[in-house]
């Protein structure tokens, strides 16, 4: 047995930041503890590399749902990341801190989490690296940079082409503003990722007072009564305790630390009975109010060249493989999806309800892991896609084991509302009106997906159930929130009805985001540690 004053369980977004938030008080001891490796892999500093880590199970958990009853019985494919950094490590980069509405959405659910809380945190985060503006950080450890000088020039025909039907350009969507169009902003520096991890932990690996542990896989976490007093893990095939004099801290993610809350014997009653675990505290919204986006592409065959031409040939690879390592410019230190925006599908409605993406190149999604995750198609040909901001229907998941190596079940549970079908089909229909622009319809051919010949709003729903992907922002299954009958975690993170145990990550948020989660869960474990320390 090992003691420390603070474990924290998992070195995704959160916990990377939690842990060296904590590390920089050396009176503290703390043990990060973290089931993949360490992040060396070098498809991780090379931005346009997630491609080949989005099947790579040496730093991606690959999950899988349970078959979707609202999608044609077919399995979502979930991928996470198993390294240090989490998923900030093997994501698509697009840093996006969410709407001033969404955090006053959480504040109405959890006092002390409104904007005017949260966006303080934004700034400490984050090295801005774009036009001056008081609401962006300058001295933070996430490196965030404006990289709309180096987008593909497709991307200013979508920019062109979002104008004419009416949306603005955002000079700035990361000022709780969101709505118009934008280049995303990417958590890349001088053309490299910047992950969680080297934000937070790179600095902190020499300190004494932080212990790092990698390939550590926490099989439960230990109570005395109803008091959290350390965890049990698996390290190089051997069982091992660390104790935690004041608290555990669970950043596992949306998907692990539920998991890990019901084996410890908290969460549903049934389900723990089931188990054969003894009950420490019946919480039975433990696993529920999994909320996700959900999206979905068009694919435009074009008369002028897109990164096809210049990915997909030997000669292009070279070429672009020259010019990163130069330059540190070019395709590869950019995300594929270059162009964004979020916009309302009615004019009448308060708030964006779509997310939208413009990629200067089309690929082939591989089914469940069977190739990297780009294979440039052979033609000119750009994507143009949506996600829903706020869908309505909401999943779950069942653990199966009490054996943390054995994933629970999940259960998306998408287009499960009138809602996000009605929402969807808005989306495809704005796709159309895009597309039909001065500035697209110069440069488009043809519509090849989804197809000339789907046309009624019953067709474009039976090819949504069809085509429909996650966005992979998984969130809300341990949420907050002021009602203790309704939530998992209080304001503070602590989890109901035991002590020395908090949970900090994507899983405490009360509602979703409109917009990508790294940045929102990154600021849960800036937060997270600022009311530790606080006391």
């Amino acid at each position: 047995m090992s003691s420390y004053d603070y474990v924290i369980v998992g070195a995704g977004s959160s916990g990377s930041a939690l842990a060296g938030r904590l590390a920089a008080n050396n009176k503290i001891k703390i043990l990060l503890l973290e089931a993949g490796p360490k992040d060396y892999n070098p498809y991780i500093k090379l931005p346009i590399g997630y491609g080949k880590l989005f099947y790579d199970h040496s730093v991606n958990w690959k999950f899988n749902t349970e078959p979707e009853q609202n999608l044609n019985g077919k399995r979502m494919y979930w991928p996470r990341g198993k390294v240090l950094g989490g998923s900030s490590s093997i994501n698509a980069m697009v840093f996006a801190r969410g709407s001033k509405s969404d955090f006053d959405e959480w504040g109405e659910n959890a006092d002390g989490w409104h904007w005017h809380d949260v966006e303080p945190f934004f700034r400490k985060m984050e090295t801005w690296k774009g036009a001056s503006n008081q609401s962006r950080g300058y001295s933070g450890p996430v490196r965030v940079t404006d990289v709309s000088k180096q987008a593909h020039p497709l991307t200013s025909r979508y920019l062109e082409a979002t104008e004419q039907i009416g949306i603005t350009q955002n000079p700035d969507y990361n000022t709780g503003d969101i709505e118009g169009s934008f280049v995303y902003q990417t958590n890349t520096h001088k053309g490299l990722r910047s992950s969680a991890s080297s934000a937070y932990l790179a600095k902190q690996k020499k300190n004494k007072n932080l212990v790092i542990i990698t390939r550590a896989h926490v099989k439960k976490v230990i109570f005395e009564g109803s008091k959290a007093v350390g965890v049990e893990y698996l390290h190089k095939d051997k069982i091992k305790v660390a104790d935690a004099a004041k608290e555990i801290i669970l950043s596992a993610g949306a998907l692990a630390s539920p998991q890990l809350l019901q084996i410890s014997g908290i969460g549903p009653a049934k389900t723990i009975k089931d188990l054969n675990i003894k009950v420490i505290n019946n919480l039975p919204d433990v696993g529920l109010h999994l909320k996700d986006h959900i999206g979905l592409d068009h694919t435009l065959l074009t008369n002028q060249p897109s990164l096809n031409q210049l990915l997909r040939p030997l000669s292009g690879k070279i070429k672009v493989a020259f010019q990163y390592l130069l330059t540190r410019s070019g395709p590869l230190s950019m995300s594929l999806n270059q162009g964004g925006g979020f916009v309302k599908s009615d004019p009448n409605l308060p708030v964006p309800d779509l997310q939208l993406y413009f990629s200067p190149l089309s690929y082939t999604t591989a089914p469940l892991g069977k190739r990297p995750l780009m294979a440039p198609d052979p033609y000119p040909a750009v994507r143009l896609g949506f996600s829903l901001c706020k869908p309505t229907s909401e999943g779950k998941l069942s653990v199966q084991s009490p054996d943390s190596s054995i994933p629970p079940k999940f259960f998306g549970n998408y287009l499960s509302t009138e809602y996000d079908q009605k929402t969807m089909i808005s989306g495809m229909k704005l796709m159309r009106k895009l597309s039909k622009t001065k500035a697209l319809k110069e440069i488009i051919l043809s519509e090849k997906i989804p197809g000339d010949d789907v046309n009624s709003d019953e067709d474009l729903l039976d090819f949504a159930r069809a085509n429909a992907e996650t966005v992979f922002h998984q969130c809300g299954t341990c949420r907050m929130g002021n009602d203790p009958l309704n939530s998992v975690v209080d304001e503070k993170l602590k989890v109901r009805g035991v002590s020395g145990l908090r949970v900090a990550d994507a899983s405490i948020f009360p509602t979703i985001p409109s917009g990508n989660i790294n940045a929102p869960s990154i600021m849960v474990g800036e937060k997270a540690a600022e009311m530790i320390l606080d006391g």
